[in-house]
């Protein structure tokens, strides 16, 4: 059956696909989450463990909520590791070293990365292609982004 929610198909298209770049980050940024978890050293390992273990949750929940917003706009997620990387602005760049803190400020970085390009990007969705429901939906995933980037640079302070 045809969407029918006041959004030119032409329009729907490309905030799938913009979603889907979307996702990609956040897929890369959850698994370099998980890297962290999986591979943290130090003698504050134990915290950090378990810190990075609550972050990895909240990425594998945002990425879902992405794939499901992009199924409400009829549209179907990228679900592989190559789509992902296909579309990701994110690197996979190796640590020099795996304690807490060169984790915290690669995540932070890519945090960053991120809130920036949400920000240049929200107002598109309402303006050019008529959804203010993803502009909405991106400007939640941005505030989220900045409480993590916050978090992440107090570790630093």
């Amino acid at each position: 059956m045809e969407l029918n929610i006041g959004i030119k198909p032409e329009f729907l298209a490309k905030v799938a696909h913009s979603l889907s770049k979307i996702m990609a980050d956040e897929f890369v940024l959850y698994t370099k989450t998980l890297r962290a978890h999986w591979c943290v050293t130090g003698p504050d390992f134990h915290s950090k463990h378990l810190y990075f273990e609550g972050l990895y949750e909240d990425m594998a929940d945002i990425c879902d909520d992405i794939a499901e917003r992009i199924r409400t706009i009829g549209h179907f997620p990228p679900a592989s590791l190559r789509e992902f990387l296909d579309l990701t602005h994110l690197s996979e760049d190796a640590l020099p070293e795996n304690n807490g803190i060169a984790h915290i400020k690669a995540l932070l970085q890519d945090h960053e990365s991120i809130i920036i390009h949400y920000r240049e990007h929200i107002n598109g969705y309402a303006d050019a292609l008529h959804d203010l429901g993803s502009s909405d939906y991106i400007t939640g995933l941005m505030e989220k982004h900045e409480k993590i980037a916050w978090m992440l640079r107090s570790h630093l302070e």
